[in-house]
């Protein structure tokens, strides 16, 4: 006969049983405007879904990537590093095996990894996702691929366009399938492969990234727009029905409760002639009142919507106006998991005071300070240092460096001394 005790169980148990280590999925949209959303204040898209999502969570309106093109971002929300320190300055270079990801830091505590989508850190089968700490990988290697055929073709003339899909390292083909319908599928299939957990999702979209494609019953949603505006309102719109199936699974498979999703973007809307019309710079994403586009360091570059959602921990229909960068995502999942990095990181736990933010891409360097934002070099502006006060001027139009000397000079030999240990 057992006894009371065998029968129950006991307090350790009853703690693992209540207390399971949370799931994580964080999601990127490519080149999305940081108004482009309608939580963020759109009113020509819809997005149902992802409203819905910064309802159940925290919306914040001081996030920024920390960088204004896709791989360095993609590294720094990847490794919780700068993208200098990550071994990803820029587009181009791999992320080298020294760079741990998220996958990496939490594989010592049982979680189960997938990359769905854009990987952009390495075509090299020893620079891949499955070398990188995750156990499973559906998407492409490049910074961008056809939506129908998933073929690159935007190199220079040496380099051929070429097919660029793979499952787990083999090369599959998928023709006349719409990747973003495509990544959401293999992402509620992980879920539910996934479902006994832990797990951790990185579902990277590459929507509304040029070529900008969308079938035509996104297309007949947004009817009144103007023909550019239009494919991008119907990208988006695909990816809102993915956020929307992606939560239904999540629920079906009762995970969501203890799921942490984090949906953010990974730089500004681009201006690229390759993704507007008739050759001309592309004008459908909108970065807002901010000053710049992707590849700036002025906040239209890098001011980018960031949701969190965790039902067991986070408030909901919160906003949030601290700093933060794309880099504390690590160190946030890390600590809501009670993992020990296995790395040393850069980025800091949400809530963490910090002094200042910096930035480098090519050229270019930036600090912000508080409400002091000090561009050098920036894209478009004729001098050389352009200081801006944030809190009267959130569009950087009004230069103080005349106006606030003793201010620049403390700036710049901040930045400066950052971007030397770099």
């Amino acid at each position: 006969m057992l006894t009371r005790r065998q029968v129950l169980p006991t307090p350790l148990a009853l703690a693992a049983q209540s207390s399971p280590k949370p799931n994580f999925i964080v999601i990127t949209l490519d080149d999305l405007g940081c108004t482009d959303l309608g939580c963020y204040g759109a009113r020509d898209l819809k997005t149902p879904h992802i409203d819905a999502l910064a309802a159940g969570g925290v919306r914040y309106t001081n996030w920024y990537s920390n960088a204004p093109v896709c791989a360095p971002a993609r590294a720094s929300i990847l490794t919780g590093l700068y993208p200098g320190h990550a071994g990803v300055p820029g587009n181009g270079p791999s992320l080298p095996a020294a760079s741990k990801t998220i996958a990496d830091h939490l594989k010592p505590a049982g979680y189960r990894s997938a990359l769905v989508g854009k990987w952009h850190l390495g075509a090299p089968p020893e620079a891949s996702p499955m070398q990188r700490g995750f156990d499973e990988y559906y998407g492409f290697h490049s910074g961008c691929v056809d939506f129908y055929s998933h073929r690159f073709y935007w190199g220079d003339p040496k380099i051929p366009n070429y097919h660029d899909l793979y499952r787990n390292g083999k090369e599959i083909f998928e023709d006349g399938q719409y990747l973003t319908e495509r990544l959401t599928e293999e992402a509620c299939g992980f879920v539910k492969r996934a479902a006994s957990g832990p797990f951790f999702l990185y579902l990277a979209y590459n929507a509304p990234h040029y070529p900008m494609h969308a079938p035509q019953k996104y297309l007949d949603r947004f009817k009144t727009l103007e023909p550019e505006r239009r494919t991008y309102a119907a990208m988006i719109a695909a990816v809102d029905d993915g956020i929307g199936q992606l939560r239904d699974t999540l629920q079906r498979n009762g995970v969501d409760k203890n799921t942490c999703i984090v949906l953010l973007g990974d730089n500004g809307a681009t201006t690229e002639a390759r993704a507007g019309l008739n050759g001309k710079p592309a004008t459908a994403g909108s970065n807002g009142v901010y000053r710049g586009h992707k590849f700036s360091l002025f906040d239209g570059g890098m001011h980018v919507p960031c949701i969190w959602n965790y039902p067991a921990k986070l408030a909901t229909r919160k906003v949030e106006e601290t700093l933060q960068m794309s880099m504390d995502i690590l160190p946030t999942l890390t600590q809501y998991a009670g993992v020990t990095p296995v790395a040393a990181v850069d980025g800091a736990p949400l809530g963490t005071m910090r002094d200042a933010l910096f930035w480098k891409q090519g050229p270019q360097m930036a600090i912000r300070k508080g409400q002091w934002k000090l561009v050098v070099k920036g894209i478009g502006e004729t001098d050389e240092y352009f200081l801006s006060d944030l809190s009267a001027d959130p569009g950087e139009r009004t230069n103080l460096r005349h106006q606030q000397p003793a201010k620049l000079d403390e700036l710049l030999t901040q930045l400066t001394r950052w971007a030397t240990a770099q």
